[in-house]
């Protein structure tokens, strides 16, 4: 299921004012790691619904404020502990706060327990992945707005929305959502998808052809400059699919299907991809999650559940 698909749960995102309670999440920053304690830190946690595991780290979870003021030892009145926290979001009742090491009085966190952004990718409750992930971005969107991009002026955050404000020049900066297409290629006189796989990159599975749309464009037109540039294919019939925010790269992924136009011979851009085959549907790989919308197409496709499924 892809990672924004949160029901029965229900995201809240609009910006509020808000103090925290201590039964609120607190995602703890050290840059750009967030931290993230183990059960077996803390004997006491026995309710799963404040966090759960991850498949490399199974007693990981999401803590509370309440669960990181024991944990760390803080010994400042929880009521001072709650000052210079970020009011992020809200999941059902349960809302979620931003805090660094550097507004907490540069608080020394254990090394073991501070983890990069992709420990989301398979963390669970898979709402509270989602939640891990959206934090991470908006922390991301906070490191990189602290000085104003058009006169190096420090910034400030805005009392009545999500930005970062600069008190010298008056310029506004909010954070960075990057419109990206994501096409699955699919020849129908052969009954097969084209996958690919990236030249560089941690991400080593099979993928679809993707890319960041360009100023002045449309989705559709980004869809096939994209699949030219990366395959050398012409495509007609571009099915629109779903959208995805995609926090990972700051993007919000716009899906397609498409169908392939003439000559399927490949012309691999080798800048951006390592390898592009065609598959049939029984051929298909299995990938390791559908958290993606990319990953629900493939997995769509092998199915028989896309819009050009002749069975």
């Amino acid at each position: 299921m892809m990672i924004h698909k949160i029901e029965p749960h229900k995201y809240y995102p609009e910006f509020r004012s808000q103090d925290p309670k201590p039964s609120d999440y607190l995602l703890l920053f050290d840059g750009e790691k967030v931290y993230l304690p183990s059960h077996t830190e803390n004997s006491d946690v026995t309710d799963t619904s404040a966090g759960a595991g991850i498949s490399e780290h199974p007693q990981v979870y999401l803590p509370t404020f309440e669960e990181v003021h024991g944990l760390l030892g803080i010994r400042q009145p929880m009521e001072r502990f709650f000052l210079d926290c970020e009011y992020l979001f809200s999941i059902d009742d349960r809302a979620f706060f931003r805090k660094t090491t550097e507004d907490a009085g540069a608080l020394m966190l254990p090394e073991e327990d501070l983890y990069a952004s992709g420990v989301f990718r398979n963390f669970e409750p898979e709402y509270l992945a989602f939640a891990g992930i959206t934090a991470t971005q908006i922390n991301r969107f906070r490191l990189d707005r602290k000085f104003c991009g058009r006169c190096g002026h420090p910034t400030i955050h805005s009392t009545t929305e999500r930005a970062c404000i600069c008190p010298e020049c008056g310029q506004i900066e909010y954070p960075k959502i990057s419109p990206a297409v994501i096409i699955a290629i699919v020849d129908t006189e052969q009954d097969k998808i084209l996958l690919t796989r990236y030249a560089g990159g941690s991400y080593r599975h099979w993928a679809l052809v993707a890319g960041f749309v360009e100023v002045g464009e449309t989705f559709k037109g980004a869809a096939r400059r994209e699949i030219m540039e990366e395959v050398g294919l012409k495509v007609s019939d571009l099915v629109y699919y779903k959208s995805q925010p995609w926090s990972f790269s700051d993007s919000a992924m716009i899906g397609f299907f498409a169908k392939l136009e003439g000559d399927p011979s490949i012309t691999l851009q080798e800048s951006e991809l390592g390898e592009a085959k065609w598959f049939s549907r029984e051929d298909v790989p299995d990938l390791p999650s559908t958290i993606s919308v990319g990953q629900e197409m493939i997995t769509l496709f092998k199915n028989g559940g896309d819009p050009f499924c002749k069975r």
